[in-house]
């Protein structure tokens, strides 16, 4: 078993195709937003309090009613099974393992009701926007029945960015693995190929409502009691439109490097959104974190939690259930001897004088 979570990364490397690793280890553009919120969150230092009881550390937490080991999440990424042949129904037992919460994205390779099924912590459902709202609007029923506690709506998306490697490649989803929750109509473009352009792109392009705006949310308020949350958001003025439209929570996010090239890295973007919040809703960071450390990071800066990503896929590679399992433990056990050594044993006690930049 590998000791930490660069290790499981060489491992995914190695033993995922060249196309699939493109998939998920590339970004937009130049790529220079895949190692800015890595090098934006080095430059963040701890500032550790001493001669105080750390004895009894503990690391739970809680986020929209749900109850959490740690302030830790899984981010939404589509098909699981591009690395691991049980896909997220491994990724769901991993997150119960952990007593992580586990967010399923709208593309997910196995059905809301299997990852249900194998679940035993909390799951939200991420969605993106579509030109026809009925086959998302059915996808909420489905996961209400199925005891999904939030929806995720992805907002920095209008349409997929250019992604080079992706492109290179003519990267298209293979055909044995499937949106599993989607009708195969909606779907058909992500599996065709082209020399010099990416299937995934493509498909954003015929299925997304590039005209979505703010005034649309009350549209699927009124349709599902599920407490909303939107993700994408990078600027204090997003966050004041995002609680004045009722949302319940906010993710702080550069999808992973994936869409708008040269934006400023999450974890930056995180102090304006939480400042403009004013803890009225809570707010999340999702970008770059390895470390738990950067757990530590994100509380002090505002957030209530962070999400993590590819790592979560690096262990699912490395060795399904348990690979994943014993990343989110690595993180979760790298959080609690920081708690000890900063003098802050509770999550609450994290607070900006925890941090300085370089």
């Amino acid at each position: 078993m590998a000791l930490a979570l660069h290790e499981y990364e060489a491992a995914a490397r190695e033993r995922l195709s060249g196309p699939v690793w493109d998939f998920l280890a590339g970004g937009s553009g130049t790529e220079s937003m895949v190692t800015a919120g890595r090098a934006a969150l080095d430059r963040i230092r701890l500032r550790p309090r001493c001669l105080v009881d750390v004895s009894d550390c503990d690391s739970r937490t809680s986020l929209l009613g749900a109850d959490l080991s740690a302030p830790l999440g899984i981010a939404p990424m589509a098909y699981h099974r591009l690395v691991h042949p049980e896909g997220e129904v491994a990724t769901a037992r991993a997150a119960g393992e952990t007593g992580t919460l586990l967010t399923v994205s709208m593309f997910a390779s196995r059905t809301l009701e299997d990852i249900a099924a194998a679940a035993a912590g909390p799951l939200w459902l991420q969605l993106y926007w579509l030109r026809r709202r009925e086959p998302m609007l059915a996808l909420v029923r489905r996961a209400e029945d199925a005891g999904y506690r939030a929806l995720v709506l992805t907002v920095d998306a209008p349409r997929v960015a250019h992604r080079p490697r992706d492109a290179r490649n003519g990267f298209a989803v293979p055909e044995d693995i499937r949106a599993v929750n989607l009708d195969p109509s909606l779907m058909s473009a992500s599996h065709t190929g082209a020399p010099g352009a990416s299937a995934i792109a493509r498909h954003s392009r015929e299925q997304f409502d590039a005209s979505l705006t703010w005034s649309d949310l009350a549209w699927l308020r009124e349709r599902t009691p599920l407490p909303l949350v939107l993700k994408g958001l990078l600027t204090a003025e997003d966050a004041e439109l995002a609680v004045k439209h009722g949302v319940d929570a906010i993710v702080v996010s550069n999808h992973g490097g994936r869409q708008l090239d040269f934006a400023q890295p999450a974890v930056e973007a995180l102090v304006e959104v939480a400042e403009a919040v004013s803890g009225r809703c809570p707010v999340i960071l999702d970008g770059s974190v390895r470390h738990g450390a950067d757990i530590a990071k994100a509380l002090c800066l505002g957030a209530h939690s962070v999400f993590v990503g590819r790592p979560v896929l690096w262990g699912l590679t490395h060795s399904g259930t348990a690979g994943a399992a014993a990343v989110l433990r690595t993180l979760t056990e790298e959080f609690d001897e920081v708690m000890a050594l900063m003098g802050a044993p509770r999550v609450h006690l994290f607070g900006p004088s925890g941090v300085t930049r370089r």
